[in-house]
């Protein structure tokens, strides 16, 4: 990427076109091994099929992504992310916006509807994450548990932006706000919901909306909270 940026001085455009084909040849690398993990599994796909799938060759696959294990984070990252785009969660638009709402209950709307949509696009790579890791120690530790897991670290810098609004629960310290953020929006309670219950993602989000609402805001600013997503 270096090399790429250093030549742009001398050549104009060239240096921007190959950069967008580069990035249009990892998108569909991307988009073609998620396909393939999600249909097949994650130990049963090899570098050469999603090379097949994705039209390139699978020296492009080893060039681009390394090794398998590689190329399966970015997928998991891309369907949290939305796009490919090399930006953390904690800075991303929306959970910026939903930080900045001056009401715990209007945080909590805004943040429960940004996470159901990253749960839309994770909700299927959730299993392939598991049984890849049983096999793949090192993959095990790309998605640790408990507090070093990424996901609990959004959650609490939510949480802290949460209990300092006027109307949150007296009470309720930052780390139990992020546990209770941490669980009930786990993506493995999603699925329970959506995927075993056959919930609506819209179901999913009204239930997690209303239920941390009571946990975390005050009754007054939680029956002013507004209407239900359909």
């Amino acid at each position: 990427m270096d090399a790429v940026k250093g030549s742009g001085t001398h050549h104009g455009k060239r240096p921007d076109k190959r950069a967008e084909r580069s990035r249009r040849t990892r998108e569909k690398i991307i988009a073609a091994a998620r396909d393939l993990f999600i249909a097949q599994g994650y130990g049963a796909t090899s570098l050469q099929e999603v090379a097949d799938r994705a039209g390139v060759a699978v020296q492009t696959v080893y060039f681009v992504f390394r090794n398998k294990r590689a190329l399966f984070k970015d997928v998991v990252d891309t369907s949290i992310a939305g796009d490919t785009e090399p930006v953390a969660t904690m800075e991303r638009d929306w959970f910026r916006a939903a930080c900045a709402e001056p009401t715990a209950a209007g945080q909590l709307r805004a943040h429960v509807r940004g996470v159901r949509a990253i749960q839309e696009r994770v909700a299927p790579v959730i299993p392939l994450i598991a049984a890849a890791a049983a096999t793949d120690p090192e993959i095990a530790a790309q998605w640790p548990a408990g507090p070093e897991d990424p996901r609990y670290t959004v959650q609490h810098a939510a949480a802290e932006a949460l209990t300092s609004k006027p109307d949150a629960r007296p009470g309720v310290n930052t780390a139990r706000a992020a546990d209770l953020l941490y669980g009930l929006l786990s993506p493995e309670l999603y699925l329970i919901f959506v995927r075993d219950r056959g919930w609506s993602p819209g179901a999913w989000e009204e239930w997690a909306r209303t239920t941390l609402t009571a946990q975390l805001c005050t009754g007054q600013e939680r029956d002013a909270a507004g209407p239900e997503p359909s």
